[in-house]
Formats: C-alpha cells, structure tokens, sequence
C-alpha cells in the first residue's frame, strides 16, 4: 500500500510541451507508475462527443467523468475495452478537453482517480494542476514551458506521422487559444506549483529534458528516504 513517503514527480506544462514524453521516460527510468492525467480529460471529451452530451452542461459531463470504464495497459488507453489510443489525440478531442476541464463538476469528478494512481514504488504525473491540486505534496514538481513555435511544430509532426491532417497555422492558434484558457480558467489554472523547477524544451531535445529531471530528483531522493 502507497503511504506519505511512497514519492510522486509532477510534469505540469502547456499542451505540446514535452511533459508527457518526459514524465513517460523518467516513469521507465525510475520503474515507477505513470499517470496521463490529460488522457482522462480527453476520454472524458472522447465519450461526451460520442454521447452528443451538451458541452454546456456541466453535471451531465460531471457524469460522464464519474463513469469512465477505463484502463492503462503499457502505451495504450482503452475506454470500455477500446482501444482509444488514438482516437483522444484526435484535435476535436483535445480541444474539447481544454474546455471541459474548466468545469469544476468535472474536475471533481477525477479528483480521486487521479488519487489513486498513487502507489507504491512511486509515480510520475503529468498535467496542468498536478503539483498545485492533486499532489501538492510531490517530493519533485516541474513546469516545462516551450515557445508557441516549437509546441506547433511538435504537434504537426505528431499528428502527420498519426495519419491526421494538420496545419501549423492552425494549431498555433489553437494552442494560443488552449493555453489562454488554461491559464485564466477559475478552477485550477495552469500555472508552476511553489518551488517546482522550470524547465523550457524549446531547444531542447526529449532525452535532454529527461536527464534533467533526473539529475533534479537525484538531488532530493536522499531527503524522501529520510523522511
């Protein structure tokens, strides 16, 4: 059973900017679990689209979240035994997620399975409100950032090499769009906890950026075993 001193990193940062790369190799790295706290958003999104569940209804998508039959297995997501893998990364989905995660019914709603991802030898989570919500107490928090420019670029290259259409105008507007309503949002805005380390992979490659947060958590490991 995961206790007090079973320790938590948070990746937290804006959409494209490394986190869930990063969080997924210092993950494997440290043998720890994983929590893609933005693959519940977005099948959460995922399913009310399917549903045609009015986006303007805050209770109705509350419900939504609270019922997600959904499952972790290595690299893939499935939600009711599909495998949606992909499908959440579809544009509609993402921006749909940006929007509903807004909505303090729905965040509400996954407040405790986000919890309980916490288990024992350790996690890393990655999100928007990891280090400032759901684990305030992590032994590690980052905030990764990167320019509007490179996150765009990522995205594309993501999505073309996924077989998805995609245009770089576009999701530079998109983004700027998502991160305006990430960051002024009422309920749990994005934003770096207190004391997390800032870190911009705007330059940088994934490895980079790993080695980083590694090297970070191998300065504060000596205190977590004492605690």
């Amino acid at each position: 059973m995961p206790n007090i001193h079973t320790p938590v990193i948070t990746i937290d940062g804006p959409t494209a900017s490394g986190k869930g790369t990063v969080a997924q190799k210092v993950a494997q790295h440290l043998g720890f679990h994983y929590l893609d706290s933005g693959a519940l958003y977005r099948l959460t999104a995922l399913s009310a689209l399917r549903r045609n569940t009015a986006l303007d209804d805050e209770h109705a998508l509350a419900k939504v979240a609270r019922n997600l039959h959904c499952q972790f297995d290595g690299g893939h997501i499935f939600l009711s035994k599909e495998d949606v893998t992909e499908a959440i990364r579809a544009e509609i989905v993402g921006n749909t997620a940006s929007k509903i995660a807004a909505l303090m019914p729905v965040r509400q709603a996954l407040y405790g399975l986000q919890l309980g991802f916490h288990r024992a030898p350790g996690l890393v989570a990655d999100g928007r409100d990891m280090g400032t919500v759901i684990f305030p107490h992590a032994v590690l928090k980052v905030f990764l950032t990167a320019s509007v420019a490179a996150r765009a670029e990522r995205r594309y290259k993501q999505l073309i090499d996924k077989g998805f259409s995609a245009n770089m105008q576009d999701l530079s507007k998109d983004l700027s769009e998502r991160d305006d309503r990430d960051t002024h949002r009422s309920s749990a805005p994005l934003k770096a906890a207190e004391g997390a380390y800032l870190l911009d992979t705007s330059e940088l490659t994934a490895e980079q950026a790993v080695e980083q947060v590694l090297n970070w958590y191998a300065v504060v490991k000596p205190i977590v075993k004492q605690q």
